[in-house]
Parts: structure tokens; C-alpha cells; sequence
């Protein structure tokens, strides 16, 4: 990041500065000011630190029911390393890879890293894990995430992986490892001790007939420029296992239909498959990173139609929310009535995915619970 990625002739304001180091303006105006009151004036640590729990508190922690409603049971107990939203998925946060190569100042994980038990997910249990993928057949996907799986050695690694290619859970056909690495520290995977090991991990998950995917964070063009993410990519590739891209649609940072086409049009041509384009959940500084729906709509459509149909793989602008995966499929005018029209990528309930749905049209709407339903309708179909 410091040496390769940042452009420190355009600090404060380069794009991969903001990225990786926090500003002023990530916290609200009374919350500065109430926490340099503080400081200024030598107040007691303990004061201190009540005022920045109250904070953090109050940044919604825990966006879309993930401690409420994402938590399964197994036998009587709460799953606390596991969320379990859509049939078909199970995520697992596997203890030691509770933490990152860099922290994304935009990051909807952050309360997992700064040590409140009480909001953090993180299991050691993968026989726990185990057991429970054998009870719940409809689980097609292990998604093992953080923190950054990555940044975990390959022999710990192995610890979570192999057990369940050993089960034999037939009904798992995906095992997939989201991660900021290839970004941060791609010598993940060309030249560190255990480069070898990992990659060595992903061919015996593919030998097992099992489909291995990299969910690799990328959040501007120039992360995919170096010789050694390159590399990392073909190296990779070469154990069969697939790379798929996402990342938010950041204000200060990628909010630019630009930089969205440039950056598709690399990763395919590195051989990764475009996947998402999010909306910056609403969670931490989300008033400094956040561009409304509206304008995100015109950003994803202007990079997608600049692209060729091997990148129209991608998918967005999309919202993670409390019912699902929203994905904002345009904006149209119906009966006289401006609208957005929505529809589920995935849902609580499976029948509701892909199912459109409209909502009055808005300029400043940046999330689902900024929305009205249209057509004169008291709620959406999913309430």
C-alpha cells in the first residue's frame, strides 16, 4: 500500500489514501467535536473510552440482523462464529483470521476488530461447522470470511478446509474464502514461505470436486496494476480455482463510472469474473462514503454499457439489507409516476428473489429504509 499503491503527491485526497487512512470528516461533526473536547482537556481515560463506545453505538454495528437475525442454533446452541441468512450459504469466521492485511476505512466488518467480544463473530469449532452442514442439505456454499481469511498461514487454514472435504457433505458443492489480499499483500500467493502450501490448499479443494472461488475485493483499478497482483492472479488460476470481484461504490474513493468500466475490463482480462457492485452499507461512517441510489444507478449504467458482454457478468448497484439482496434495476416513469424499480437477488424467503418490485423515485435515497413503496401502496410486499 505505502510504497506501491498510494500516490503521495495527491495525499490527502488519492484515492487509496482514503481507503486506508481515516479522516476527520469519517465521523460526524458533533462526534469530532465532543471527542477533541475531551482530549483537549485531559478528561479520564475512562470518560474517554465511555464516549467512544456511545459512538461506535451508535454507527449501527451490526447492519442487517447479523447478531438478530443471521445467528443459527445447532442442538440448543447459538452459532456465534456463523451467520446463516439464505438457505443456500453458510458463513463461518474462523477465529485466527479475525483481522487484515490494512483495514478499509469504509469497512461494514469493523466491530470485528475492535475488541468487543460481545459484537464479534469468530468460531474454532469446525466440527460444530461440520455437523451442521450434514443436518442442513440445503447448504451449497461454505463462505469462510473476517477479518481476511488470508491472512491466516496455510496450516491453520488447512484446519477449516480439509475437515470438510474429508466429511464428504455432498451437498456442498462451493467452498469460497472472501479476502482483501490480493489487493494488500498479493505475496499472499506468489513469494511468502507458505505461498506454496496455499495454493497446494485451493488444487486439493477443486481435486475433491469441489469448486474453489476467491471473492477478491478490489476498489480501484490501480490495485490490479502491479506486476505482483498479476502474478498472484495466473498463480491462482492455475489450481482451478475462480476468482470472482466486488466492492462498494465509494464516494471519495471509486465513485466514477470511469473507473468502474477500466476496472471490469482489467479483471476480465486478467481472467476474473466481475461480480458486484454494492452500495456502501448502512453502518460506520457511511455519511462520508455514501453516493445515493440515483447516481449509483447512472454510474453502474454508464461503465456497463461501455463494456463488453464477458464483464455484464457483474451485478448491482445492489443493497445488503435486513429482507436481502436488493438490486436496482433503473429508474422508469409508470402511470405518470417516477420510480425506482428493485428486485431480490437473494431473500429471507426464497420466493422472493428476482421478483420486481417499485418504489418513489428519489434523489437523495441511499438504502432500502429511505424508500417509499409507489403506486400509492402503505408498504412493499416483503414487510
Amino acid at each position: 500500500m505505502v510504497e506501491e499503491l498510494i500516490n503521495w503527491e495527491d495525499v490527502p485526497n488519492d484515492p487509496i489514501f482514503t481507503l486506508t487512512f481515516p479522516n476527520r470528516h469519517m465521523l460526524l461533526p458533533h462526534h469530532y467535536q465532543k471527542m477533541e473536547t475531551l482530549l483537549r482537556n485531559d478528561a479520564p481515560e475512562e470518560e474517554v473510552e465511555g464516549e467512544i463506545q456511545n459512538i461506535r453505538m451508535s454507527m449501527n454495528p451490526h447492519p442487517a440482523g447479523q447478531l438478530e437475525k443471521n445467528v443459527p442454533e445447532h442442538e440448543g446452541q447459538i452459532l456465534r462464529g456463523m451467520q446463516h441468512k439464505y438457505d443456500e450459504t453458510i458463513l463461518f469466521f474462523p477465529a485466527q483470521g479475525q483481522t487484515c492485511h490494512a483495514f478499509c476505512t469504509f469497512c461494514f466488518r469493523w466491530a470485528q476488530f475492535i475488541g468487543m467480544d460481545d459484537l464479534k463473530f469468530s468460531s474454532r469449532d469446525v466440527e460444530l461447522l461440520i455437523s451442521y452442514l450434514q443436518e442442513h442439505p440445503e447448504v451449497k456454499d461454505v463462505l469462510f470470511t473476517g477479518g481476511d481469511p488470508m491472512t491466516m498461514s496455510a496450516g491453520l487454514l488447512k484446519r477449516y478446509i480439509e475437515p470438510i472435504l474429508e466429511a464428504d457433505i455432498r451437498s456442498i458443492e462451493n467452498i469460497r474464502i472472501g479476502t482483501k489480499s490480493l489487493s494488500y499483500w498479493p505475496y499472499r500467493f506468489v513469494s511468502d514461505k507458505d505461498s506454496e502450501d496455499i495454493l497446494a490448499l485451493f488444487s486439493n479443494v477443486t481435486e475433491h470436486n469441489k469448486h474453489m472461488a476467491l471473492m477478491a475485493h478490489f476498489n480501484h483499478p490501480r490495485e490490479l496494476a502491479t506486476d505482483v497482483v498479476k502474478k498472484a492472479i495466473q498463480n491462482i488460476r492455475s489450481t482451478g480455482t475462480q476468482i470472482r470481484t466486488q466492492s462498494p461504490l465509494i464516494a471519495h474513493i471509486n465513485d466514477e463510472a470511469s473507473l468502474w468500466e477500466q476496472m471490469w475490463r482489467e479483471q476480465v482480462r486478467l481472467g476474473c469474473i466481475p461480480y458486484y457492485m454494492f452500495m456502501v452499507r448502512n453502518t460506520g461512517a457511511k455519511h462520508y462514503f455514501d453516493v445515493p441510489m440515483a447516481k449509483a444507478w447512472e454510474i453502474f449504467q454508464n461503465a456497463y454499457q461501455n463494456v463488453s458482454g464477458l464483464a455484464r457478468t457483474v451485478r448491482g448497484p445492489s443493497m445488503s439489507t435486513d429482507p436481502g439482496k436488493i438490486n436496482i434495476l433503473g429508474v422508469q416513469e409508470i402511470n405518470n409516476e417516477k420510480v425506482f424499480v428493485l428486485e431480490f437477488l437473494q431473500g429471507r424467503e426464497s420466493n422472493w428473489v428476482r421478483k420486481p418490485f417499485f418504489a418513489k423515485y428519489s434523489q437523495t435515497a441511499s438504502w432500502l429504509t429511505d424508500l417509499k413503496p409507489a403506486f400509492g401502496n402503505d408498504r412493499f410486499f416483503f414487510d
